[in-house]
């Protein structure tokens, strides 16, 4: 049996989660044909500074390295708790890139969101004026539904593709209510209907369609309006623990809390993001420690801190003093403004 543990946290690209071990029986899809994985050239955003940057620096501990591996091999999702600025949203970048699963499909969640909205986007308005401005005239044709509909992020998740896609649902504690358990029958499932391609399927001849997939131009064939996943995605889930979600969604989940990271996981951290000598970043990362212990406190700032006052050119005391500043804590009660 290949050894399950294929993500290692080193950042060094390589192909194996070719040997990730078979899903467990309950967690194997069937979807096909097979697609191949896409290129990060395929998505602009994939390739942008801030996300290769994310990618390449991330450091991660020995207990997120076992977790995410864990999810990976069980095909399950995997939900990142901790507070802000411990990276949970750049650990789906790091794997992804590591694991080379291609360009990082994001949802970003709000308190509007709901499951259509990750799995497609249909536009009847658009096809409406399209088949009007085809009576008024000569003009292109209005097509089918399929030219009006793309693929959302968790749509397009769940495409056949041979390799797992990578999705980063962001902040799903800030959802409605319903939505956790919403997304309960599609993930287990690995699978789910596009209705306005399932009518138009009775219609034609094949019954297949070709449909943009988030985040590329390049249209995917859907046959019968039902989408079925080959390789479960690896999904990455993360909340600020700003509410608790009900036990039939945490029991499909593989969970993983990030907490503050230590003096050595600060350096570390330091080391991977900046040049900055170590003597000015040990007197920083210590400030930064001991304010931590009164209030909240986010790893960025204090990377904001040492890049500002290393490009500065002030004196000690004025560089203290602005690193001070560029340290707020995030609540306001703990630094006396609150009520």
């Amino acid at each position: 049996m290949p050894h399950w543990s294929v993500y290692t946290g080193r950042n060094e690209p390589h192909d194996g989660i070719d040997d990730l071990p078979a899903p467990p029986p309950w967690r194997a899809f069937d979807g096909g044909p097979a697609l191949p994985p896409p290129g990060d050239g395929e998505d602009a955003t994939a390739v942008s500074p801030d996300r290769v940057h994310r990618a390449k620096s991330y450091v991660a501990t020995p207990e997120s390295v076992r977790l995410v591996n864990a999810a990976l091999c069980l095909r399950r999702p995997l939900l990142v708790t901790g507070p802000p600025g411990t990276g949970k949203s750049s650990l789906a970048y790091a794997v992804a890139r590591e694991l080379r699963l291609g360009p990082v499909l994001r949802w970003n969640i709000t308190s509007r969101s709901t499951l259509a909205d990750g799995l497609y986007q249909y536009d009847p308005l658009s096809r409406l004026y399209a088949a009007r401005e085809r009576q008024d005239g000569p003009g292109p044709a209005a097509g089918g539904v399929e030219d009006h509909l793309r693929l959302g992020p968790l749509g397009t998740a769940l495409l056949p593709y041979g390799r797992p896609r990578a999705l980063l649902v962001d902040e799903i504690d800030k959802s409605d209510l319903d939505l956790p358990n919403d997304l309960l029958n599609v993930l287990e499932e690995g699978q789910y209907d596009i209705p306005e391609l399932v009518r138009a399927a009775r219609r034609s001849g094949d019954g297949t369609a070709e449909v943009l997939a988030d985040g590329t131009d390049t249209p995917v064939t859907v046959h019968r309006g039902r989408v079925r996943c080959r390789a479960f995605p690896f999904v990455v889930m993360t909340s600020n623990g700003e509410r608790e979600f009900p036990p039939a969604f945490l029991r499909r989940c593989v969970r993983l809390k990030l907490r503050r990271p230590d003096r050595d996981q600060l350096t570390h951290i330091v080391r991977a993001h900046l040049d900055t000598p170590d003597g000015h970043a040990d007197r920083l990362i210590t400030r930064f420690l001991e304010r931590a212990g009164g209030g909240e406190l986010a790893t960025d700032q204090l990377l904001n801190a040492l890049y500002l006052t290393g490009v500065a050119g002030l004196d000690a005391e004025s560089l203290d003093d602005l690193a001070e500043q560029l340290m707020p804590y995030l609540s306001a009660t703990a630094d006396g403004d609150g009520f």
